[in-house]
């Protein structure tokens, strides 16, 4: 029946020619649409919107082959194109949070007291807090990359559990297990550089 020959997938398609063909004839037409769809998606600002679109159309290209003719092509970009925005997104943020650390600034530091508590004031927490910014400052740019993240995002830029999970495709759990390790870590990082440098004597720290 020509309609099985019509719905079969597309890699059954004789070579790229016909693929090259059929993309220009059904996904081309509807890059104005789908224009649209990414102004929308990355807040109307017209060069983000242009390079999802572009990206898009490239993995949508790429991947021709395993759409199914007969079937939604529009719902199929735009599934793409979602993914796509996305991961973006995700990349922004990330690198937001990089540039946030390295352009922070003493005082973001000083007014962070959660950044370096302890669970009471003991000798450990006394001499962290008497540490100048720029040490604290590069003790959280040795943190692994995903402590380092929720650890930036929840206490210098005052996110909720909430929002840094959307930033960082995570759930709120995930969120509050990386701070509570990422904060540990950064105490240990802290404590080490104060036994090194004499402000702190040898002994057992507090977890």
């Amino acid at each position: 029946m020509s309609l099985a020959l019509h719905s079969e997938p597309m890699s059954q398609a004789k070579d790229r020619e016909d693929l090259n063909r059929l993309f220009e004839e059904q996904a081309i037409p509807l890059m104005s649409e789908m224009y649209r769809t990414a102004l929308m998606r990355m807040d109307y600002k017209q060069s983000d919107a242009e390079d999802l679109l572009q990206d898009t159309y490239m993995k949508a290209f790429r991947a021709f082959h395993q759409f199914e003719q007969g079937t939604d092509l529009k719902a199929w970009l735009r599934m793409i194109m979602l993914n796509t925005a996305r991961n973006m997104w995700a990349k922004s943020n990330k690198d937001k949070a990089q540039r946030g650390l390295e352009e922070m600034e003493d005082w973001q530091i000083g007014e962070a007291e959660s950044l370096t508590a302890m669970p009471s004031q003991s000798a450990e927490a006394e001499a962290i807090k008497s540490m100048p910014a720029s040490v604290v400052k590069e003790a959280l740019s040795q943190l692994s990359e995903e402590f380092r993240e929720v650890v930036y995002y929840a206490i210098i830029a005052e996110y909720t559990y909430a929002e840094i999970a959307e930033i960082l495709g995570i759930n709120s759990n995930t969120v509050g297990t990386r701070l509570f390790r990422g904060k540990k870590q950064l105490r240990q990082l802290l404590e080490n550089y104060a036994r090194q440098e004499g402000i702190l004597q040898d002994g057992s720290s507090e977890d």
